[in-house]
């Protein structure tokens, strides 16, 4: 209104002064007013008009600034998208400027290839002095005049990548998993962009449940297995020996066996079995199914260290017979070459044709099982003796065999329960547990510091969804997605480190170079880690195998019996997060319907805890309460990293 004023003021005195100047009769001076008095109207009341579209392009620059700007801090790269945000944000940042015309079709967004989004405006400014003053004189202005602007924000100064951590344990089933797998795939779309030429953002995931499931990767992180060597023969006698009958025994100190031809000699070893004798006081109680060294022999006649025969009844003669033996135990020597095993050692025999007596049992989970390994004692490289299978009990071996090692490592694993000390043999899985020892909570490579083993149970087996190394390719991601089945317990701790892991340059110098991170000193990169759980994580570990009587992670019956090598999985988890955002990684947490209990206080001891504890600051933690929630938080997430590799 004021300007309106000054310019009805301002025509009122030209008015005057025209009126002043057509009276005046000397000279020409009318003549003259008539003439330039058009052109002095036309050029003061232009003024009006170039000072409010010098006005209004001053306002359009710094509104279309804003909505470049916003348009680049989006994810899309079309067209149609981009113009979508940029002509929303510009009419919005120009709603409270009057007299200014928006057509949609002079406001265009484009992305170049160099990761630029290029912004051009143009606005029409209604022309207020040719509309209040030069119709009189016919209209020589337009009544909209055109202002533009051009704008540039560079959008992309960030690599991405990022880790995505998804609880995938039996809590999940149903709708629950259905949202995840939702919500997920929605992140993808977010963070993954379609162009890669400028700058890169890949997005690797690790489901977890009891544990974490390497695929392909499994050898190279936890090492190699050692696996079962082939049997190929079993026996106990020595090479071409048979059962001799034993013609007669003498009654003294020492017996004196007779056998004609025998074709021992001292330091041999026999088996004695089948002796009999006249009186109660029996021959044989003394002697048979025993193993005895021959102290002395002739031809004819040998006799066995330490055995007197002195106030025995009278042997019947031919009733007993001996058996040479290979070893001073007559215990059965299996032959399998390069076995590897030490005295000592357990393992597991199975698959012998024959001999069969020697094969061990499968453990079907029960408390209580015999039969389930033998202990061996090394024989020489390619042999090896059965501890306490006393080879007169066992039938002839003919063929096949194998033999397992049970230690850690092996491709089994022999522990005691912590129900009641039972024994059990369990299969090494394709899961993996916690790192232990001095790297706990570093992100060495593999090759420096295996990641643990797992030794999974039948109630609580090693998950089938696999860990996925960075990529680009979105398609890949959405499958690996797709497929999710909720399996298992909750191995919080171990999701947590291979979060870490995915994106670290040190322990993902494993993966090929095309899915390998990038270094920590790369200024232009973010790396970014989302847990994500719902429930307590309850799955600690030792030696291999799920510790300790937390409820929902198996039977204790399957339960090993000694403590969680790294103690509590909450604090595990917290440790490392603190591990990894000392290397500049930004942590978001996810605690999908959690329980609002924290625990004791001052202590790690609950998922919500962890979740708190673990995220980069208050800002980057979510708890969403139901499906919808759940999708809003991921999609939020990936928002914030979006203008994350934009504005740091």
């Amino acid at each position: 209104m004021g300007l309106i004023h000054w310019i009805s003021g301002t025509a009122a005195g030209l008015r005057g002064f025209a009126r002043r100047m057509a009276d005046d009769r000397r000279g020409n001076v009318a003549m003259i007013m008539g003439l330039v008095m058009p052109v002095l109207v036309l050029v003061t009341m232009a003024g009006v008009d170039i000072h409010r579209m010098a006005t209004v392009r001053a306002n359009l620059q710094d509104a279309l600034d804003a909505a470049t700007l916003a348009a680049a801090r989006s994810d899309y790269v079309k067209t149609d998208d981009l113009n979508r945000v940029g002509r929303a944000a510009l009419k919005a940042n120009l709603a409270g400027y009057n007299g200014i015309r928006l057509n949609d079709t002079d406001i265009t967004f484009v992305l170049s290839g160099e990761e630029i989004v290029v912004a051009n405006a143009k606005v029409d400014v209604k022309a207020i002095a040719a509309h209040i003053f030069l119709p009189p004189y016919g209209t020589i202005l337009d009544e909209w005049l055109p202002v533009a602007a051009h704008s540039e924000v560079d959008r992309a100064t960030k690599d991405i990548e990022v880790s995505l951590v998804l609880d995938i344990t039996g809590s999940m089933a149903g709708n629950r998993l259905g949202d995840l797998k939702t919500a997920a795939n929605d992140l993808v779309d977010i963070v993954v962009q379609d162009v890669q030429t400028i700058n890169q953002t890949r997005m690797a995931l690790v489901p977890y449940s009891m544990g974490v499931n390497p695929g392909t990767y499994v050898t190279a992180t936890r090492g190699a297995i050692t696996g079962s060597t082939a049997i190929s023969g079993a026996s106990w006698m020595s090479s071409g020996w048979v059962s001799t009958k034993i013609g007669g025994i003498s009654i003294a100190n020492p017996g004196v066996f007779t056998v004609s031809n025998h074709g021992l000699v001292a330091g041999n070893f026999v088996w004695i079995s089948g002796v009999g004798s006249s009186s109660s006081n029996n021959l044989g109680t003394l002697l048979n199914d025993k193993a005895y060294k021959v102290a002395w022999s002739d031809t004819n006649s040998f006799t066995l260290e330490g055995v007197s025969t002195s106030g025995k009844g009278t042997y019947t003669a031919n009733s007993g017979s001996f058996r040479k033996c290979q070893i001073s135990t007559c215990e059965v020597v299996v032959t399998s070459n390069n076995h590897g095993l030490t005295t000592g050692d357990d393992v597991r025999i199975t698959g012998v044709a024959g001999m069969t007596e020697i094969n061990n049992s499968t453990d079907d989970g029960t408390n209580t099982q015999s039969n389930l390994f033998r202990t061996v004692t090394k024989q020489n490289d390619n042999t090896f003796s059965l501890n306490g299978v006393k080879g007169a009990n066992v039938s002839t071996y003919s063929s096949g065999g194998s033999v397992q090692c049970l230690e850690q490592g092996c491709q089994s694993y022999l522990f005691q329960n912590l129900a009641n000390n039972a024994w059990r043999v369990r299969p090494i899985s394709s899961c993996v547990s916690e790192r232990i020892g001095g790297d706990a909570y570093t992100d060495v490579a593999a090759a420096t510091s295996h990641v643990g083993r797992s030794y999974s149970s039948s109630d609580n087996g090693c998950l089938t969804s696999v860990i996925q190394p960075l990529t680009s390719d979105r398609g890949i991601l959405h499958t690996q997605i797709n497929g999710y089945a909720a399996v298992g317990s909750t191995a919080g701790q171990i999701g947590v480190g291979w979060g870490w892991y995915m994106i670290s340059p040190t322990f993902g110098s494993i993966f090929p170079s095309a899915n390998r991170p990038a270094a920590y000193s790369n200024h232009g990169l973010l790396k970014v880690v989302i847990l994500m759980t719902d429930g307590e994580f309850n799955t600690p570990y030792c030696n291999g195998v799920i510790a300790g009587a937390v409820s929902g992670s198996g039977s204790t019956a399957q339960h090993i019996n000694c403590a969680a090598t790294n103690g509590n999985p909450f604090a595990q988890a917290v440790t490392m997060c603190t591990a990894m955002k000392a290397k500049g990684v930004l942590v978001y947490t996810v605690g999908f319907d959690l329980a609002e209990s924290t625990g004791a206080a001052g202590a790690v001891d609950t998922a919500r805890d962890v979740m708190t504890q673990c995220a980069t600051n208050p800002d980057y933690v979510y708890l969403p309460e139901n499906g919808a929630s759940l999708k809003s938080a991921f999609a939020e997430i990936g928002r914030s990293i979006s203008q994350l590799r934009i504005s740091k």
